[in-house]
């Protein structure tokens, strides 16, 4: 997607891509640290009103044991019972070879792997250090590979870290290089904990170049300090056009405490609309499906536009 769009003679002709594609992780990211059990029903409908409104990228669950995450328990049935729609493509996280033994069945588009870049993480997350975390990832690349799907890898804490502080560049690029090695298709760089600022952010990516070219970098940026925007943009500006975002801001991190949300789907398209940017996705229905699952679970969308286009509507 090496197309550019150039600002204004008033700006500082920013390079940016004309179109950007979004992968909801709301059913999975978003979902999976709830509490209260909810229905794969509930689910289904809310990859339904995603896909409605326009999403192409939707990570629906994930295939781990339910003794460590019991909200993705019904992981199976959900697959089972989305109505798939051509040019969706449909995700899940399989973070070991049980996952994606498990996972096949349910014909994934493409399955996640994900490695940290901090060490302590990497321990307390999946109780293994990163290099362990690779050499368990290798086989369910390999298979996964093999059976025509694509893998994309997560590298989580990849600016800062709840144990180890702010996380050098080099350990992002000592994780894509890893990742490439055993055959990752595209990486993510990922704000795990919502820490990093527009230059750390940068620096990230620019170590994970060294070894994926822009095309096969994603960023996946957390709100917990406010900065999942501007970091959005400050990627955008280095030429990434992929994102992880999360309808209505669902979700957090379980190993880091007072995480909020990746950033709300219904934010990031409303600024890039606002920049003229395609993102082939309906907001309106987006806000739709955002206040669905909030509703369901008794609070209200935790994102800026949808709120104040919410409010407009009820005045």
């Amino acid at each position: 997607m090496s197309v550019w769009l150039t600002g204004s003679e008033d700006t500082d002709r920013m390079k940016l891509p004309t179109k950007v594609k979004l992968v909801d992780v709301g059913p999975r990211d978003g979902l999976q640290n709830e509490k209260a059990p909810v229905p794969a029903a509930v689910k289904i409908e809310l990859v339904h009103r995603l896909q409605d409104a326009g999403l192409t990228e939707i990570e629906v669950t994930s295939f781990v044991s339910p003794k460590w995450v019991p909200q993705m328990a019904d992981n199976a049935e959900v697959m089972a019972g989305i109505r798939r729609e051509p040019g969706v493509r449909y995700s899940v996280l399989t973070p070991n070879m049980k996952g994606l033994e498990a996972a096949l069945p349910s014909r994934p588009d493409e399955v996640v792997v994900f490695g940290a870049a901090s060490e302590a993480f990497s321990q307390r997350n999946i109780n293994c250090s990163i290099a362990e975390s690779i050499e368990r990832f290798a086989p369910v690349v390999e298979l996964a590979r093999a059976k025509g799907i694509t893998v994309r890898g997560a590298i989580s804490t990849a600016v800062g870290c709840p144990y180890e502080g702010e996380i050098e560049p080099a350990r992002v690029e000592l994780v894509a290089r890893l990742m490439k090695e055993i055959g990752v298709h595209q990486v993510g760089v990922c704000d795990t904990v919502g820490v990093g600022t527009p230059r750390k952010v940068q620096k990230a990516i620019e170590a994970a170049l060294k070894h994926y070219e822009i095309d096969d970098i994603s960023g996946h940026f957390h709100d917990t300090y406010g900065q999942a925007l501007a970091n959005t943009l400050a990627a955008m500006e280095m030429g990434v056009w992929q994102y992880d975002t999360s309808v209505a801001g669902l979700g957090g991190c379980p190993y880091a405490k007072g995480a909020t949300g990746n950033v709300a789907t219904e934010d990031v398209v409303y600024m890039l609309h606002g920049m003229g940017v395609d993102t082939g996705i309906d907001l309106d229905k987006l806000i739709d499906a955002g206040a669905f699952i909030s509703e369901f679970l008794g609070r209200k969308p935790n994102s800026r536009a949808a709120t104040a286009l919410l409010n407009k509507r009820a005045g």
